[in-house]
């Protein structure tokens, strides 16, 4: 299971974007969508009326819905929706128990967070996991990270109490631009995601997204003397924290991903 959230862990939209994306470029099918009443204040996440296709407008409700896709020879239940008000224990129950009901086995939870990071550079992701075999598996490190959490932080937990595997896939988004849309996050987010399936992803139209996206950030610190100056330190920090690990192997790894995205067979 996929699982992304809007809120707290969403800087920039990344997280619940890149699930949309996934929604976009597999056939997917609804499973379900958790009661809204029982896990979100209405006047904190409002429903909206939206219109449909046929111009029919109807109320749209903050909840969480499960949808199911068929990726290589591995099913994948993607939740996604609000971060609920309330009754954090009862949702993950009430979530886990619909994924167990798919034979989910893993689950992988997507975040995203405000950093100092240039957004010149390739967004950074880290993948954690609290599971020994799964770290032993996917070469991962354990998280670090002591202090508040979100509700991928309380599903995870309650998914390892369950004796799920899970993993955390973050990206880190330049907090000097942290309003929505983020599509370069959302891209890198994509990147992790394929990391762990093995599979290879239909990026469409994100890759341009990312580099007009880039290009606005960059006339944003050309007409800002401040604004470009930050960026030109966070740029020296992390070049010269990241260049002793741009070793032959993490080339490699690149360049072998580049060749699959290329030719998928």
């Amino acid at each position: 299971m996929l699982a992304a959230f809007e809120g707290w862990n969403d800087a920039g939209s990344a997280a619940s974007d890149a699930v949309d994306h996934l929604h976009d470029v597999w056939p997917t099918q609804h499973l379900s969508s958790l009661d809204p009443e029982e896990y979100h204040d209405f006047q904190v996440n409002r429903p909206t009326i939206e219109a449909d296709d046929d111009g029919h407008r109807e109320l749209v409700w903050p909840t969480t819905r499960l949808s199911v896709a068929k990726v290589g020879r591995r099913k994948v239940v993607l939740a996604q929706g609000h971060e609920p008000s309330m009754r954090w224990r009862r949702f993950c129950t009430d979530l886990l128990d619909r994924a167990v009901e798919q034979q989910v086995h893993t689950v992988v939870t997507i975040g995203a967070l405000l950093a100092d990071v240039p957004h010149t550079r390739p967004i950074p992701v880290t993948m954690s996991s609290e599971d020994a075999k799964v770290r032993a598996l996917l070469d991962l490190e354990p998280s670090t990270y002591e202090g508040p959490v979100g509700i991928v932080g309380v599903l995870a937990s309650e998914a390892r109490r369950r004796g799920l595997a899970t993993v955390a896939v973050w990206a880190a988004v330049p907090h000097y631009v942290a309003h929505p849309p983020s599509p370069k996050a959302t891209l890198a987010l994509l990147g992790g995601v394929e990391k762990l399936l093995g599979h290879c992803l239909d990026t469409g139209d994100l890759p341009d997204d990312a580099r007009a996206w880039q290009r606005g950030v960059d006339e944003l610190a050309s007409e800002d003397a401040e604004i470009g100056e930050y960026v030109r330190h966070l740029e020296e920090a992390k070049d010269t924290v990241e260049l002793p690990e741009a070793t032959g192997e993490a080339i490699a790894q690149e360049f072998e991903r580049y060749l699959r995205r290329r030719d998928p067979g």
